[in-house]
């Protein structure tokens, strides 16, 4: 039905849609016209002015029902306010009922301001099928000629001048008439300048041949000259019986039975000359004379443009039928042939022909070439311009193709997502719109209630995004649910920099980071390569990952695999004055403790293999139990955000006790022995807990009561289990049957229901509910505790990767410090020593900082994906994406 009080005249072809939330996803707005209409544009007239003016009645009492009903459907359900990044920005579905002759400028300035994600309405129809499909088949053409002007541009070695303006503001068919103009201008341009060129290379060609055959046949005819004088000579000299019989019948000849033979000039390619040949000589079977003289500068060949180095050739042959091959030799080979007069005369005359015929080509192509360099001067400084307003009108085109259109009612209906911020902004760039375009109707703005998830929006900087980007390349977060981004800002990089922890190393990323930061301006918006733009985008990522090797590097004491007594001297010394016994007995400790990291004196000894392995593996034990249970606390906050009492009891609970009781507790006696300086065997304590629980052997004691206690942990543990599994299907189950009882089956009621998109199956609530499945549940539920119960155990021992790749980058560095520089410095050759220092850096460069520093990337990066989110991230939302013009570049 139509809303009381809307005027009859203007209600044909168009439909309200109900905003019954449990409907989803339907179309709002009905279209009755045509697919392909022009596009539709009110115009003032006598006859529509009342019906126009009913209908701005019309929407003003609307607009004063929906304000005074707290909004539509009611007020907004309310939802706690976000924090900043931790959880996703508020969203809201909001419909718009924009007049016609408003609706360019509308979705013109919605572009502007960049945060309407607008929903498409006419999915059902092709891209053929929509109203404004004309208007964008028009945009595309005219970036494919704009596309052109710039190859063009290009090709001339001209610059695009990016501050051109306008004298006025074109529109659509002023510009498509102007670029029209200009491509069939740059086309007849180019096709002539073609057609000339070709002629030039030509006779190029063709004077080439004049040169290089006319040699051939003069020194012929002067060798010739002086042979006949030298037979002559000698037949006049010697009148004996001794001249040959032969010569004087050949002197004798009538002149009428001569065969004269016929030629072939013209130009082959130098790299097929020699095939040219065989070939001839086959096909003639050695019936012919072949002369080549190579031309000593590449020629331009007539066919193709391209520069080429040919030879000139003159073949000689007898009879038709050779001529016949010759010519196809000629031209299955490629080569062009040329006129060439016998006539000495008649060479010359061509020859200065060709050469006048080619000062005029040359004068008219550069004349040419001229006139062809202002056109495009003057493209070039208004082509930004002009491609900006194009691609701007394609994407407007573009989204009014998403709107619902009444022809009738002469109004469109859009639907999107908008941040609830956002709302003022769009109410003020709607009401411009209906200003600036003279619209007698104002856009109707309103939310709509909906059960369709919301899609993820985060308000990032240029430090933060490339964080965001790391986590969504693992899946983008649920709506609302809460963001690793914050806590990934310090975590990754200090990961990376345990696996990495080398400050010498740390300086050099450093560097690098702080060049890629200090030209942030200068390269922003540019286009840089596939890698490059890559590390220019994770150029504040690299800069804490440099600071964190440094930090962790000095903990380490290692530079370049090299310790430094920074602080103060190592407090351990050998046992005697020549330190003979350093490596068998040991060192003993006669000072204060070396104030931070590694004490120096450990490199080098006997002890520092052991001792750095110890060390770097509880550290990173412990640091694998604190960043696991950062992801179970998490879980709790998003339970508790979206009121899930469930997940709270039978989830976030017994999670925690059983990961604290096994690798809690291990971290625990980890930190008691490191303070008590026990010799206690932990891998020993883990493994007789579970084989034999209540007893402790003496010299494992690291506190009172230690048995007891890790009998009650072990009960806990494994109490847990069931609680995981089995309380949480049951109670889904007892809610679902008291909600049948009050007869409202559907969605179960109460905090564990999906209102908010938080299914406890992980999918995406749209209004239409399942069949509730208790079998289903049960087993999604023992997936869920077996996953959970088995990765507590392969996650912890997950992050003994961090010891193992910084044993891995230390080892690698100390091999290159001392196999290769060392061993370079030893032997006191300079050239050895210089040769050995470039080795040593090539392969730090290479090896350490390129390879070690993709695969400590990529270890921080799975352990943080798979260790870290997999406890409370979901991480199947989707992304906002409004439509914003600043965008338009980036996407083509």
């Amino acid at each position: 039905m139509l809303p009381q009080g809307l005027p009859s005249g203007s209600s044909a072809g168009i439909r309200l849609r109900s905003r019954d939330p449990s409907r989803g996803t339907s179309p709002a707005w009905q279209d009755s016209g045509s697919d392909s209409d022009p596009e539709p544009v009110i115009r003032p007239s006598a006859a529509g002015r009342g019906r126009r003016q009913k209908l701005a009645e019309w929407v003003k009492k609307r607009r004063e029902a929906i304000m005074a009903h707290g909004g539509p459907k009611g007020p907004l359900p309310h939802v706690p306010k976000t924090m900043e990044m931790f959880r996703s920005e508020e969203m809201q579905l909001v419909q718009l009922i924009i007049p016609a002759e408003a609706a360019h400028e509308t979705v013109s300035y919605l572009g502007d301001i960049g945060l309407l994600q607008f929903k498409d309405l006419n999915a059902d129809k092709s891209a053929f099928q929509r109203t404004y499909a004309n208007q964008v088949k028009r945009c595309a053409e005219m970036a494919r000629k704009l596309r052109f002007f710039k190859d063009q541009i290009q090709k001339a070695d001209l610059r695009i001048s990016t501050g051109g303006t306008t004298e006025k503001e074109l529109d659509l068919d002023e510009l498509e008439g102007k670029l029209t103009e200009l491509e069939t201008e740059l086309l007849e341009i180019n096709s002539n300048s073609e057609k000339l060129r070709r002629s030039q290379s030509e006779l190029v060609e063709l004077k080439l041949v004049l040169e290089k055959a006319g040699s051939f046949f003069t020194q012929a005819r002067d060798g010739a000259a002086v042979q006949q004088r030298e037979l002559e000579d000698s037949v006049v000299a010697s009148e004996s019986m001794d001249s040959p019989l032969l010569l004087e019948q050949e002197m004798q000849t009538d002149p009428s039975k001569v065969v004269r033979l016929g030629f072939v000039t013209g130009l082959v390619p130098k790299a097929k000359s020699i095939t040219f040949e065989r070939v001839l000589f086959r096909a003639t079977r050695g019936n012919m004379f072949l002369r080549l003289a190579p031309v000593e500068t590449p020629v331009i060949d007539p066919q193709t443009g391209e520069k080429v180095e040919k030879c000139v050739f003159v073949v000689f042959f007898a009879g038709e039928r050779a001529r016949t091959k010759i010519l196809k030799i000629c031209e299955a080979f490629g080569a062009n042939r040329y006129p060439f007069p016998e006539d000495p005369a008649k060479q010359r005359q061509m020859m200065a022909e060709v050469t006048a015929r080619l000062s005029e080509l040359e004068t008219t192509i550069e004349a040419g070439d001229r006139h062809r360099d202002n056109v495009l001067t003057s493209t070039a400084y208004q082509i930004e311009t002009w491609t900006a307003l194009v691609r701007r009108k394609k994407a407007i085109y573009h989204t009014l193709n998403m709107l619902s259109i009444d022809v009738t009612r002469k109004c469109l209906v859009a639907e999107g997502w908008c941040p609830v911020f956002a709302k003022p902004k769009i109410q003020d760039a709607l009401q411009r719109a209906a200003v600036d375009s003279s619209s007698t109707v104002s856009t109707i703005f309103q939310p709509i209630n909906t059960h369709e998830m919301p899609p993820t929006f985060y308000q990032t900087n240029k430090f933060t995004s490339c964080f965001q980007e790391i986590v969504e390349a693992y899946g983008v977060a649920r709506y609302q649910e809460a963001n690793p981004a914050p806590f990934t800002v310090i975590s990754f990089p200090f990961l990376f920099a345990i696996m990495f922890g080398d400050w010498g190393h740390g300086i050099l990323m450093l560097l690098a980071s702080l060049y890629l930061v200090g030209n942030e301006k200068k390269w922003m918006g540019k286009k840089l390569g596939d890698i490059m733009e890559m590390a220019f985008g994770g150029r504040y990522c690299i800069l804490l990952m440099s600071i964190f090797s440094i930090y962790t590097g000095l903990i380490y004491n290692e530079f370049f695999s090299v310790n430094f007594p920074i602080f103060s001297k190592g407090a351990y010394t050998c046992r005697t004055p020549d330190c003979s016994d350093e490596t068998t007995a040991g060192l003993v400790k006669t000072g204060a403790t070396y104030p931070f990291g590694v004490d120096p004196a450990w490199h080098g000894s006997r002890t520092e293999l052991p001792f750095l392995n110890s060390l770097k593996m509880k550290m990173s034990i412990l640091l694998g139990v604190t960043q696991m249970f950062t992801g179970i606390f998490l879980s709790y906050f998003n339970a508790k955000y979206f009121d899930l009492p469930l997940n709270i009891w039978f989830e976030f609970i017994p999670q925690v006790v059983f990961l604290g009781s096994l690798f809690g507790y291990l971290s625990l006696l980890i930190i008691i022995k490191w303070i008590s300086g026990s010799t206690a065997d932990l891998y020993h304590v883990m493994i007789y807990m579970f084989l034999s629980p209540g007893t402790v052997e003496a010299e494992n004691q690291l506190f009172w009561g230690q048995a007891f206690v890790q009998v009650i942990l072990l009960l806990a543990a494994f109490i847990a289990v069931p609680m995981m599994l089995l309380p949480k299907p049951l109670a889904l189950r007892r809610q679902h049957l008291a909600s049948l009882q009050h007869g409202a089956y559907g969605v179960l009621g109460g905090s564990d229901a999906e209102e908010h998109g938080h299914g406890e199956d992980g999918e995406h609530a749209h209004g239409d509910h399942d069949e509730f499945d208790f079998s289903e549940i049960l087993v999604h539920q023992m997936i869920h505790t077996i996953e959970f119960v088995l990765g507590a155990v392969s996650n912890t021992a997950s992050y003994l990767r961090l010891w193992a790749l910084s044993l891995a980058h230390a080892e690698l560095s100390a091999v290159f410090y001392e196999r290769v520089l060392l061993f370079a410095v030893g032997t006191g050759n300079p050239v050895a020593i210089v040769i050995g220092f470039i080795v040593f850096m090539f392969a730090t460069l290479g090896v350490l900082m390129v390879m070690e520093t993709l695969s400590a990337f990529l270890h921080a990066l799975r352990l943080h994906w798979v260790e870290f989110m997999n406890k409370f991230y979901m991480g199947d939302g989707y992304k906002f994406i409004p439509f914003n013009f600043s965008h338009l570049e980036e996407d083509e």
